[in-house]
């Protein structure tokens, strides 16, 4: 016996939920598919690496392809800065997107009375790239140094900043410490777990630091984007020794010499192993790179010598100085079709304009906190925002060294002008870049009100923050001679 089908009609609420379902399934693929489109961003970070220190800035001694083939193969900033002259300032203005002046720390120790000087961080309420990145849908990863906690506050750490995967060295506080931290050990997202670094394992920290990176890629989920931010330890004079005695052994250099030599030439190789494990993958194609350095090179007395390999080539100045030397980095973007392949910048650009450039590029809102701007614009040969100004001012430490003047140095860029005071009693120096890049020629006498402008930007604006006075600590003792004598 057959049954004759009748024809149903549908109500208009059955209607109404099938279209919802309908457009709500669409969204969720759409919205996939916007995810999985998005590009990958790596984030390579060296330790006190030169603006000269690379082939394709200019070093004719030290060995460098790998980076010198991402620099052909992508776009080489000439006018890039660094969020400060000296780690902790410089990464803080990175990862808040917060300029020098208005970033929570301003020098690797404030001054807290009683002779106490120690480092600040980062508080745990501080949004930073790594949560913006994070609330972006990105897989987000960071390896090696931070240097923005308190170490005995975990929510401090890069795992409590928005990095899901966080593999980050570690040092006890200097005041009050609740616990200590033993070298040679990466600690993995807090500090319960840790990887242990022998020298004699490995070519250099930064050989365990790519490995620990291959981890983090070999686990992410191939249908969301990463984020990957490497903090390089090289070529940094805290790295310790290195395994390899042979790189430029030949070369009859003081050992010092050649090992900061071979740990840039190590470091260079790093790079080259993450870039051709991207592209094993299958992900080089589709992912942003920006190369970089917290700052200019080392050049304490008792170190490497910055000019033994004109590491500054001819900027004026090294690590924790304001001048050129201390604050202009090399500055390498690569994205695979986007960037044209041996291009060049001349936009004057600095570390917090990374935040809103990444923001552009995962595709969301620039957060309100930074003044930084973006560069996509240029990376993409497109018309560029330019800032006004840039200005610095860095807080040195009266742990371990006396502070005459206060410690307290300010630097502004304004188009091709550069202003410098070591001192907020001292005579500000004006020099132009553009036919002065050594700043040898202080022209302040004939430039009165653009000085006078400089003044008024030292001034007002910055936001006065614990640990940082405006004009810096006088103190004509090293406070840690104090601490020792008890």
């Amino acid at each position: 016996m057959s049954r004759k089908l009748s024809h149903t009609s549908l109500s208009p609420l059955t209607i109404l939920v099938s279209l919802l379902i309908v457009i709500n399934s669409e969204s969720c693929t759409n919205k996939k598919t916007l995810i999985s489109n998005r590009p990958n961003i790596v984030l390579l970070l060296a330790d006190d690496l030169g603006f000269g220190e690379l082939g394709s800035y200019g070093q004719n001694i030290i060995k460098t392809p790998e980076l010198d083939k991402l620099a052909n193969e992508g776009m080489r900033f000439t006018d890039f800065y660094a969020g400060n002259g000296v780690c902790s300032p410089s990464r803080s203005v990175l990862l808040t997107g917060k300029s020098a002046t208005h970033t929570a720390i301003r020098g690797n120790a404030g001054f807290f009375g009683d002779d106490k000087w120690y480092g600040t961080w980062l508080d745990k309420n501080t949004f930073t790239l790594g949560e913006m990145m994070k609330g972006a849908g990105y897989q987000t990863g960071f390896i090696g140094k931070w240097h923005l906690d308190n170490p005995d506050s975990l929510e401090t750490w890069a795992f409590g900043h928005g990095f899901e995967y966080a593999v980050q060295e570690q040092w006890k506080a200097r005041f009050d410490s609740k616990r200590e931290f033993p070298p040679n050990r990466l600690w993995v997202n807090g500090d319960k777990e840790y990887v242990p670094y022998n020298y004699k394992n490995y070519d250099c920290k930064d050989a365990l630091r790519t490995d620990l990176a291959f981890k983090f890629l070999e686990k992410k989920n191939r249908d969301k984007p990463f984020f990957l931010f490497m903090s390089y330890r090289a070529p940094h004079s805290f790295e310790g020794p290195i395994r390899d005695t042979l790189l430029y052994a030949d070369q009859g250099w003081p050992e010092i010499e050649r090992v900061h030599a071979a740990k840039i030439t190590l470091l260079d190789q790093q790079v080259g192993r993450l870039l051709r494990k991207l592209n094993d993958m299958g992900d080089l194609d589709n992912t942003l790179i920006l190369f970089t350095s917290d700052n200019g090179p080392h050049g304490a007395k008792a170190g490497h010598d910055y000019e033994f390999f004109n590491s500054n080539g001819d900027l004026k100045g090294y690590k924790r100085d304001l001048y050129e030397g201390g604050v202009r980095v090399p500055m390498i973007a690569f994205w695979k079709n986007k960037i044209k392949d041996g291009s060049s910048s001349n936009h004057v650009s600095a570390f917090q304009d990374i935040m809103p450039t990444l923001a552009e590029v995962a595709g969301v809102s620039i957060p309100a906190q930074t003044n930084g701007l973006s560069f996509l614009p240029t990376l993409l040969n497109q018309d560029q925002k330019n800032h006004e100004f840039l200005n610095w001012e860095i807080q040195l430490s009266g742990w371990f060294q006396t502070l005459p003047d206060g410690g307290f140095r300010q630097s502004c860029r304004i188009g091709d002008w550069k202003g410098v005071r070591y001192g907020i009693n001292s005579k500000m120096e004006l020099y132009n870049l553009d036919d002065d890049i050594s700043e040898s020629n202080n022209i302040a006498l004939k430039y009165p009100k653009l000085v006078n402008r400089m003044l008024t930007i030292f001034e007002t604006n910055r936001t006065e923050i614990p640990g940082f006075p405006y004009g810096g600590v006088v103190q004509n003792y090293k406070s840690q001679d104090k601490f020792l004598l008890e």
